[in-house]
Parts: structure tokens; C-alpha cells; sequence
């Protein structure tokens, strides 16, 4: 009878180890997907902030080009900033034990007129809200929060910048072409100091 409970309780014991077992397993594999969701999102993040680094970074050089030193000044500070949220993406990606996947999502478009390059950047950061809340949303439901939270705090910088793109579509549409011309004239006065001082 002694030897019948221990076989019947040994029998137990491995079912009940290769519950476990199984148990683990699925759960291990369902945060593998899980983990797997986040990188995937991240990356998209990664790609559409290359994109907007490039782009800003050409109408940098085309404003000032043209002279539009404050303009010029700001994209090149956005850019500074977007390459900065993809470093942190990248860090997030890495600790998942992911891939950064370094390629931009869009080609630059070589837009020339100064309108419409703040129409651009405005519409990019929109669309970068819009993505970064889904993309927080599925974050949440692959319980990873802290990709979630990194979405969430992207979310205020690119708020920032657009509101920044529509106060300066603002002032050219109120102040017209002056408003560049006076931009032109700050670039000309500097210039002009700098040639003196050499």
C-alpha cells in the first residue's frame, strides 16, 4: 500500500512539473510576443524620426541658405531633438534585447517655399502624436508600460514643436512676407559684422 501512494504521488508530482513546466513555457513565449509588439512599434518610431531629422535638417540648410536665420536656427534645433528621441528609442529597443532598425520611413521632400515647409513640419508632428498615442495604446496592451511611457513623453515634445511650426506659420501669415524679409535683414547685418571683424 506504502509503495502504491508513493508511485501514485511521484506520478502526481510529474504532472504537476510538467503543468509547470508547460505554465512557463507559454508565458515565457507570450512575453516574447509581447516584447516583440514593443519593438516592432518602437522601430516604426525610430523610422518616422529619422525621416523627420533629415527633413528638417534640409530645410536647415535651405532656409538658411536663403538667409532665414531664425527659421534656420529652429529646424536645426528640432532635428537635434528628434535625433534625440530616436537615441532614446533605440535604448528602450536594445534593453528588449530588439534590433534598431536605422532607416527612415520617407524620403526628404525638397520643398523650397518657406510656407510650406512649416506646413510639412506641422503636418509630420501631427501625424507623430497621432502614431505615438496608438502606438502608447499598444504598448499598454502588451503590458509593457514603460514603452507605453516613453511614447507618452514623446508625445509633449512633439506637441511643443508643433505648437512652435504653427506659431511660426502664424506670424508669416500675419506679418506676411515681412516677417522673412526681417529675418533676411538680421542675416545681412551679421554677415556684414563678421566680414568687418576678419
Amino acid at each position: 500500500m506504502l509503495e502504491a501512494n508513493i508511485n501514485f504521488l511521484l506520478h502526481i508530482n510529474k504532472k504537476f512539473c510538467n503543468f509547470a513546466e508547460n505554465f512557463l513555457l507559454i508565458n515565457i513565449n507570450f512575453i516574447m510576443i509581447k516584447r516583440d509588439k514593443s519593438i516592432e512599434l518602437l522601430n516604426r518610431a525610430v523610422n518616422d524620426e529619422l525621416t523627420a531629422v533629415h527633413q528638417y535638417m534640409y530645410f536647415h540648410f535651405r532656409l538658411d541658405d536663403m538667409g532665414y536665420d531664425l527659421l534656420s536656427i529652429y529646424f536645426k534645433r528640432t532635428a537635434i531633438q528628434e535625433m534625440m528621441h530616436v537615441e532614446r528609442l533605440a535604448e528602450r529597443i536594445l534593453f528588449l534585447k530588439g534590433e534598431v532598425e536605422m532607416q527612415a520611413s520617407h524620403n526628404v521632400e525638397k520643398i523650397h517655399d518657406v510656407r510650406q515647409m512649416l506646413e510639412k513640419a506641422e503636418q509630420m508632428e501631427t501625424q507623430a502624436i497621432m502614431d505615438y498615442n496608438d502606438f502608447a495604446r499598444q504598448a499598454a496592451e502588451a503590458l509593457d508600460s514603460a514603452t507605453k511611457k516613453l511614447f507618452e513623453d514623446l508625445i509633449l515634445e512633439e506637441e511643443a514643436h508643433q505648437d512652435q511650426f504653427d506659431t511660426e506659420t502664424g506670424n508669416l501669415e500675419t506679418y506676411g512676407e515681412n516677417y522673412l524679409a526681417l529675418q533676411a535683414i538680421e542675416h545681412a547685418k551679421k554677415a556684414s559684422a563678421n566680414t568687418l571683424t576678419t
